[in-house]
């Protein structure tokens, strides 16, 4: 039962992969934000993967999140979230992201579920005109 708690952590090596200069938002080899915005979500949505019923799944609307300090390649980066409120379909995320020296960035993050077959159709109907 989804229920605000839930708790969730995930982490990743920085690499020149996720760095700026590789993901285009910027030219320093250092985690870029887009990386952590992506690590913020995934966190998120694991954190409740296996509470949800056959069929569903989630996506992201909504980020609020402030990236504070750069981490250079080598270091490790975590996230940690946190479900806040569980408003029917709606859910709302507080996230944080730390490296080995401290915390890198924090916000919100907003997730509905939706059934993913429905999801699917509606968003492939796009493509017939």
């Amino acid at each position: 039962m989804l229920e605000a708690g839930i708790k969730g952590r995930q982490e990743v090596m920085v690499t020149k992969e996720n760095c700026a200069s590789a993901q285009g938002s910027g030219l320093l080899e250092v985690f870029a934000t887009p990386a952590m915005i992506a690590l913020m979500e995934q966190t998120a949505w694991m954190s409740i993967a296996s509470l949800l019923n056959e069929g569903e799944g989630t996506v992201g609307t909504k980020l609020d999140v402030s990236h504070l300090a750069a981490t250079p390649v080598g270091m490790k980066v975590w996230c940690e979230s946190e479900l806040k409120e569980v408003d029917k379909r709606r859910l709302v995320f507080h996230v944080e992201a730390f490296d080995e020296k401290g915390k890198i960035g924090e916000g919100e993050h907003e997730r509905f579920i939706i059934q993913n077959e429905k999801f699917m159709k509606k968003a492939q109907a796009k493509l017939e005109g």
